[in-house]
């Protein structure tokens, strides 16, 4: 169809709805979650072997946009939460751990805490996760007429590659997975990867090359795990929730696009990929989307592992001034 992120949209897409269907004839549909995460990993490597010796320099240049993202959390925040709760009627806390504009796994868990509907929640923050992921790339489509994604022929591919390389990858995925874990990091199993990747390409020992089809294979089982998490879900609660994301997220969006505007005079790149970095999705899934607008995929996930971080911090600081529970 010449969509955007192909393998990741048309795997989510028909994922998703194999998964509602069967589980409404009570058959339980799972995806190994193992296997999604080790892909996400490798997904970090590759993204780790973009790493170059300019990149500490530019990232210094962009400490206005850091700085913003925190504001971005806040304004993203507080209207999500004002959405949730007078148009969808959610109590005041669901509204504040559903609406969070990050953290999927930590806002989850801490709501569950907090007495909210675990169903309710993750359905609402992979909801977010996914309009955003099908969105943001129908938009660069929409308003610059050229798709992102491999159906416009990027890839990862930055020199011939080999048996070594895909044994080097492997490698450094799997160790990289372990570490994130070990030391807590944010969205462990892509970051621990990256930051392992970009230390060894940084360190001269080894010149990563990443096969193309490589990419394309971890895009398909990335959307092949997102879709399989609406096991379980009805089709009430899907639409319920699907109406109230879009409207949550259009507006998050928004708001990003403001910042993005505003800040595309102030540090390099321009609108595009500050935008990126501002839109409320998956880590992995803008630093694809980046990788597609030839963006720096290293300053992209910079961005959104402040937006995580700093958006698990808000939510618990938004739960305490509601009070205690009732």
């Amino acid at each position: 169809l010449g969509l955007p992120l192909p393998f990741m949209l048309g795997a989510l897409t028909l994922a998703a709805a194999y998964t509602v269907a069967w589980g409404q004839r009570g058959r339980d549909v799972q995806f190994p979650k193992p296997l999604r995460s080790y892909f996400v990993a490798v997904i970090g490597t590759m993204i780790g072997s973009r790493f170059t010796p300019d990149l500490p320099a530019l990232a210094l240049q962009m400490w206005p946009s850091f700085a913003a993202v925190l504001a971005f959390v806040l304004v993203a925040h507080v209207y999500s939460f004002a959405v949730l709760s007078r148009v969808g009627g959610y109590d005041r806390r669901t509204a504040t751990y559903a609406g969070a504009p990050g953290g999927l796994i930590e806002a989850v868990i801490l709501g569950e805490k907090a007495g909210c509907d675990l169903r309710v929640l993750t359905v609402h923050h992979f909801a977010r996760i996914i309009v955003v992921v099908v969105t943001v790339p129908l938009l660069f489509l929409w308003l610059g007429g050229e798709s992102v994604g491999s159906s416009a022929g990027q890839t990862m591919e930055n020199g011939p590659s080999g048996g070594i390389d895909l044994a080097v990858i492997a490698v450094i995925a799997g160790a990289g997975m372990w570490l994130g874990r070990r030391l807590r990091l944010p969205a462990a199993q892509l970051v621990g990867p990256l930051l392992l990747c970009a230390a060894v390409q940084m360190s001269g020992l080894v010149e990563l090359h990443s096969p193309g089809w490589l990419l394309s294979l971890a895009q398909l089982m990335l959307g092949i795990g997102l879709g399989a998490q609406f096991a379980g879900v009805t089709g009430r609660l899907l639409l319920r929730t699907a109406w109230l994301s879009v409207l949550a997220v259009a507006g998050m969006l928004a708001i990003g696009a403001g910042f993005a505007t505003a800040l595309a005079r102030v540090v390099p790149g321009g609108f595009e990929p500050m935008f990126v970095s501002f839109a409320p999705g998956g880590m992995t899934e803008m630093a694809l989307i980046a990788l597609s607008l030839d963006a720096s995929p290293v300053i992209v996930t910079a961005h959104h592992l402040v937006r995580i971080v700093f958006a698990v911090f808000a939510v618990g600081w938004f739960d305490r001034a509601l009070g205690p529970p009732g």
